[in-house]
C-alpha cells in the first residue's frame, strides 16, 4: 500500500476489505440486539426468524469479503477460514432463537438457542484473531499494538463467559448457595442477561473500535497519502 499507484487488483481487494469491515462494524451490535433473550421478542415475534438470519448473514458476508485480501498468506487464510465457518454455522442456528421463544418447553429448541449463543461468543473470539492477523499486514505499528491488546482482553472475556455458561449448565449442585442466597439465584435465573451483558458489551465495543480504526488506516493508506 506504500506504492503511490496501486494495481487495480489490490484496489479491488482493499475495497472488499473496507466493505467487509463496515458490515462487521454494523453487524455486531445488530446481532447482539437480536440475540438477547426477551429484548427483541416484542417486535420480532410477528416477522418470524428472518431478521435473525439477516443479522447473522451480515456478519457472514462481512467475513467473506475479508477473504479476498492477501490470499497467499497461509496463516491469514486459515484464521479467516475458521471465522467464516463459524459465521456460517451461526446463520444456520439463528432460527432456533425464534423457535425457542415460540416453544420454550422443547429441549431441542433450547439446545439450539444455547449453541447459537455459544457460537456467537466463539465467532467474536475468532474475529479478534482475524483482526489481529489483518493488522499485522498493515503499515501501522500503533494499530498493531492496540489490536493485540484488545484481542487479548476479548479472548479472556470470551473464555470467562464460556466458563460461566459451562458451569451454569453443567448441573452443579447449587443447594448450598441457594440456602444462603435464595433471592440472588432466583434473580440470576430470571434475568441472566444482566450479568452477562457487561462483559459482552465490553468485548463488542473493543472489537468495533479495532474494526473502525483498521478501516480508517486502510482508507488513509489508499486515499489520504499518509502511508
Amino acid at each position: 500500500m506504500a506504492d503511490s499507484t496501486p494495481n487495480p487488483e489490490l484496489l479491488r481487494s482493499l475495497g472488499r476489505l473496507v466493505r467487509g469491515l463496515s458490515c462487521l462494524f454494523w453487524g455486531l451490535p445488530i446481532a447482539l440486539l437480536i440475540s438477547v433473550p426477551g429484548v427483541p421478542s416484542q417486535w420480532l415475534v410477528h416477522v418470524g426468524w428472518g431478521p435473525r438470519v439477516l443479522a447473522t448473514g451480515l456478519l457472514l458476508f462481512g467475513v467473506w469479503q475479508l477473504g479476498s485480501f492477501q490470499r497467499q498468506e497461509r496463516i491469514w487464510v486459515s484464521t479467516h477460514g475458521r471465522a467464516q465457518a463459524v459465521a456460517l454455522v451461526n446463520v444456520g442456528l439463528s432460527p432456533f432463537l425464534f423457535w425457542c421463544e415460540r416453544a420454550p418447553q422443547l429441549a431441542y429448541f433450547q439446545l439450539g438457542a444455547l449453541m447459537f449463543h455459544l457460537g456467537l461468543l466463539l465467532f467474536l473470539a475468532l474475529l479478534n484473531s482475524v483482526l489481529e492477523r489483518l493488522t499485522s499486514m498493515l503499515p501501522d505499528e500503533t494499530l498493531r499494538t492496540e489490536t493485540r491488546l484488545f484481542a487479548g482482553v476479548n479472548r479472556w472475556l470470551v473464555l470467562l463467559l464460556l466458563a460461566a455458561a459451562s458451569l451454569f449448565h453443567a448441573g452443579i449442585n447449587w443447594t448450598r448457595v441457594a440456602d444462603q442466597y435464595p433471592r440472588l439465584l432466583e434473580f440470576v435465573g430470571e434475568y441472566p442477561s444482566y450479568f452477562i451483558m457487561p462483559f459482552v458489551l465490553i468485548a463488542i465495543a473493543l472489537t468495533m473500535a479495532v474494526i473502525w480504526k483498521t478501516k480508517q488506516v486502510i482508507l488513509d493508506s489508499v486515499f489520504g497519502g499518509q502511508h
